[in-house]
């Protein structure tokens, strides 16, 4: 009988190099490109082109390393060997996030058009009226995904866009004469930025706790309003992957005392032209253009949280806006209550530009694809996951339902039988060429959490292993308690001491700084 290539793990084993820091690559003298002089006639016609800056200049040449072309090619190369990037692994387990494919043909086309990157954000609307109209085009696609009127493309990721909305919630209220309000409502198993974005705009935050059902119960709910709630933010489905099927009652209670309701969408990849912000009836929202809408996730490339708002809401916008008045596009300021400038100039041009592609591509039926692939994929992976022994469903939240587009795992019974948690299978699961192992956020609400979460990216095949790899580390760690304790085996650093990152005198990042921790002169 022929076994499935994947049906347990791939055998995987990272290079390892001794390399060293750049800077200590470095000969005086040295040069990767020598940059041709001015020719006669044009230094003659505009000059050397260094005296004209003035007290622009430097004083001094900046301490750059001074490394050949080949040597700075070498060091890099064997740098990215030492890593393990989306491109090279499964990279399944970042719940919460979305870490989806971002197919090649928009960073190629949006990282080398010159159309594009060398667009200036001062200059005359009149002369980036292409980059204008991608604005415009994705705001309407972005529109009818939500039902909600106008959407802002300033915040710099999803946390900046919940703190936007917040800012927008206070100014409404303000705008009203209505200056009690300072409660904001969210729920525990909501994204933290829920509860962290609103208390840094002044609010206080009241989080309510999950009952059987995953979610909190009406009546808490209803019990947490009054006339000082502000609004409420929520995430749905939650972090643990369950929709709350009554959501549009806990928006209508909150409506009944004055507040507003903001969505985050940062989960929406389970329901792209499915089911919309609109129907479940808040006022705002927004979405991840970054992840769920393709651009790479924010921490490997620009993020960008797009803030959408029902049309009594526009006002508040950040501006500029992109606005059409039937020949042209331009940018609108015209909006005195708004919220102001919360990034600067347009935001991550480049992050709509990819969005605007990705949607062109899929359209509206490969959106709801995408969507049902995502859930598809996550619930096979909940039936198998589940046979894996020391795993369970902490809260086994609506017992007998389906999850959406991830789950909250727990390795508590792997921890009570053989004292590995979930940080011992982190350390371990890089021996199988997986970058990314997802806990959850802190503090830990389950015990010994993990969350995958596989979107539409993966097929079958890819499933099986990254569910095999669990499989052999269960395995490992009851019958090969040493193989655990000493993981990672096959990655190019040792395991990683957690709590160093908070010890000043361990952390040098910058040249500088790490001849001062070496001594070095």
């Amino acid at each position: 009988m022929t076994r499935d290539r994947y049906s347990r793990f791939r055998k995987f084993h990272q290079a390892k190099w001794d390399e060293e820091l750049i800077f200590e690559l470095s000969v005086p003298g040295e040069r990767g490109v020598l940059p041709p002089l001015a020719e006669p006639e044009i230094e003659n016609e505009v000059g050397d082109g260094v005296s004209v800056l003035g007290n622009l200049k430097r004083k001094k040449a900046p301490a750059l390393p001074e490394v050949n072309q080949m040597r700075v090619n070498r060091h890099y190369l064997r740098l990215s060997q030492e890593t393990l990037g989306t491109d090279v692994t499964i990279d399944i387990s970042q719940g919460t996030c979305t870490m989806k494919y971002s197919p090649k043909v928009q960073e190629h086309l949006v990282a080398r058009d010159p159309n594009l990157i060398c667009v200036h954000p001062l200059q005359d609307p009149n002369t980036m009226q292409g980059l204008l109209y991608i604005y415009y085009q994705v705001e309407k696609f972005l529109r009818e995904i939500s039902g909600l009127d106008y959407f802002s493309f300033q915040p710099g990721g999803g946390a900046h866009a919940v703190y936007s909305n917040a800012s927008i919630i206070r100014a409404y209220h303000q705008s009203r004469g209505d200056t009690k309000r300072d409660e904001m409502i969210t729920t525990m198993f909501s994204h933290p930025c829920d509860a962290a974005t609103p208390n840094t705009a002044g609010f206080k935050v009241i989080t309510l706790m999950p009952d059987e059902n995953g979610f909190p119960p009406l009546d808490a709910f209803k019990a947490a309003l009054s006339e000082r709630t502000a609004g409420i933010m929520i995430t749905n489905p939650e972090d643990t992957g369950i929709y709350n099927p009554r959501i549009k009652e806990y928006v209508d209670a909150a409506h009944a005392v004055g507040a507003l309701c903001s969505y985050d969408q940062a989960n929406a990849n389970a329901f792209l032209g499915i089911a919309r912000a609109k129907e479940a009836g808040f006022d705002m929202c927004h979405f991840n253009l970054h992840k769920t809408f393709s651009a790479p996730h924010g921490c490997m490339g620009p993020a960008l949280g797009a803030q959408g708002v029902k049309k009594e809401l526009k006002k508040f916008l950040p501006v500029p806006r992109v606005e059409f008045d039937g020949s042209r596009y331009y940018l609108d300021y015209n909006a005195p209550e708004s919220i102001g400038k919360v990034k600067q100039f347009l935001g991550n041009s480049a992050i709509v530009v990819r969005t605007y592609m990705w949607i062109m591509q899929l359209g509206n039926e490969g959106l709801k694809e995408a969507a049902k692939i995502s859930v598809l994929n996550n619930n096979y992976m909940m039936k198998k996951i589940k046979e894996i022994p020391g795993v369970v469903m902490y809260y086994d939240f609506g017992i007998g339902k389906n999850r959406l587009e991830q789950v909250r795992w727990s390795w508590e019974k792997l921890k009570e039988d053989t004292g590995f948690g979930t940080d011992d299978v982190n350390q371990r699961i890089s021996d199988f060429g997986i970058q990314h192992y997802w806990t959850s956020h802190h503090p830990w609400i389950v015990p010994e959490p993990f969350t995958p979460e596989p979107c539409e990216s993966y097929n079958k095949d890819d499933l099986d292993e990254w569910i095999g790899a669990l499989q052999e580390i269960s395995r490992e760690c009851y019958e090969e308690p040493e193989t655990i304790k000493g993981a990672p085996h096959s990655g190019p650093v040792h395991r990683v001491k957690h709590p160093a990152i908070n010890e000043e005198q361990l952390i040098a990042v910058t040249w500088r700084q790490y001849k001062k921790r070496k001594n070095i002169e």
